[in-house]
């Protein structure tokens, strides 16, 4: 389901791990006494609210619903990469960026309680981070729009950027990075997640939390030490076919509740009282080979097969984890 797109440029790395209001200086490096960083990624259309903004906008000012069906068809079928797919959706547009942005604001539906939990996060100097194949000039205006723009600062936006005309007649999406799907979500998280080791001083690599909804968050979701999936989507339904970790959410009210306790099981783990099972097992190679009291780097640098699978899985497709692995749902 394209939702557009981001810059070829390199990506400031800084604003992935940490947002401007909490970027860490020598006068308050003393107040960060945390265990170990917390950083959230989360996916925007269908997650963070409930409508897709792409779609909106083709459907009511482009290619129409008719041919939108069908070029999404084109992609789940492989017929089309995602990127030339919404090439052809996003140029099909001909409206001046606010006009567009007025259906938007009458469709869209925000996830009730995320507004709180992002008020969770600012408070816990957690760094929120919206994740996006879209473009990064709508999901500013509606994230500005929906939260107040001094609240909605607090949010970095990994996207597509976009050439814009002002009278509307050109929607061009510049993308983040060279691929078919113009924006690599798992290359966004490695670099946030290498950034922000590089900025903690004691050496050690950040929690990931990756929230979404779909199987397009696939490969940043394979990347995050922690995976909420949105109840009764299509991630979830990926996650429970191949026995992934993950932790099932309704709205950001059930996301706050976890993350307080990953919090709290995240510091016994630090105590040596083991890894708490709601992590990925990729989270498990990173935090050994993170951890500066460890095992020598090329022995811990050595994951067990089911570490394999998830790390190379088209290698290792014959290994079958063990059952009961996905919290959440009978195995």
């Amino acid at each position: 389901m394209p939702a557009a797109t981001t810059p070829p440029a390199v990506p400031e790395t800084k604003d992935l791990s940490v947002p401007k209001t909490s970027i860490m200086s020598t006068q308050n490096k003393g107040m960060l006494n945390t265990k170990r960083k917390i950083i959230c990624f989360s996916d925007f259309d269908g997650t963070i609210f409930m409508q897709d903004t792409g779609h909106i906008l083709f459907d009511a000012h482009g290619c129409g619903s008719h041919r939108r069906e069908i070029l999404d068809k084109q992609i789940s079928t492989g017929e089309r990469s995602f990127r030339d797919v919404s090439e052809e959706m996003w140029g099909s547009l001909n409206v001046p960026f606010e006009d567009g942005f007025e259906v938007m604001e009458k469709t869209l539906e925000i996830d009730p309680d995320f507004q709180e939990f992002h008020k969770y996060c600012i408070g816990n100097k957690i760094p929120f981070n919206v994740i996006s194949a879209g473009l990064k000039p709508i999901l500013r205006k509606v994230l500005d729009t929906f939260l107040g723009e001094e609240e909605a600062g607090h949010i970095g936006i990994v996207a597509n950027d976009a050439e814009i005309h002002p009278d509307g007649s050109s929607w061009k999406p510049v993308w983040r990075h060279d691929t078919e799907l113009g924006h690599d979500k798992a290359l966004s998280i490695t670099e946030a997640r290498e950034q922000a080791h590089l900025e903690c001083e004691d050496g050690t690599i950040p929690l990931i939390v990756f929230i979404g909804d779909g199987v397009s968050d696939l490969p940043a979701a394979r990347h995050a030490d922690v995976l909420f999936a949105r109840r009764g989507l299509r991630l979830e339904e990926y996650c429970v076919e191949h026995k992934l970790h993950y932790i099932p959410f309704d709205t950001f009210a059930d996301i706050q509740k976890e993350v307080e306790k990953i919090r709290i099981e995240d510091e016994e783990k630090t105590k040596g009282k083991g890894m708490p099972a709601r992590f990925n097992p990729r989270a498990n190679l990173w935090r050994r080979v993170s951890s500066q009291k460890a095992v020598p780097r090329y022995i811990a640098a050595t994951p067990s097969k089911e570490e394999k699978m998830f790390l190379w899985p088209s290698a290792f497709s014959e290994y079958q984890p063990n059952q009961g692995i996905v919290e959440g749902v009978a195995a």
